[in-house]
């Protein structure tokens, strides 16, 4: 047997009935550091060095942060969560 549901509802009152916190003003904040910060940079030097202070880890955290969701996804799904070695 197949059940589909469909909610239709606007992403606040999603938030609101899972029961998420309301981030919207740090959200705010944070964006407009960010634009401010974005407006001081007038070369692609500058450009660089501002990249490099908001992702420090930079590759290597990226890579760090596909893991955690690739190990998060594997486990939802029933998987053993291990991690997955290059190639397969």
């Amino acid at each position: 047997m197949k059940v589909n549901v469909e909610v239709e509802c606007s992403p606040e009152e999603a938030r609101r009935f899972l029961g998420l916190p309301d981030v919207t003003r740090a959200n705010d904040v944070y964006v407009d550091a960010l634009t401010n910060a974005m407006k001081g940079t007038g070369n692609f030097d500058q450009l660089n060095e501002l990249t490099k202070q908001i992702a420090p880890m930079g590759q290597f955290g990226l890579k760090l942060f596909q893991q955690f969701i690739d190990n998060g996804v594997a486990m939802g799904m029933g998987g053993s969560g291990k991690p997955k070695k290059d190639g397969e």
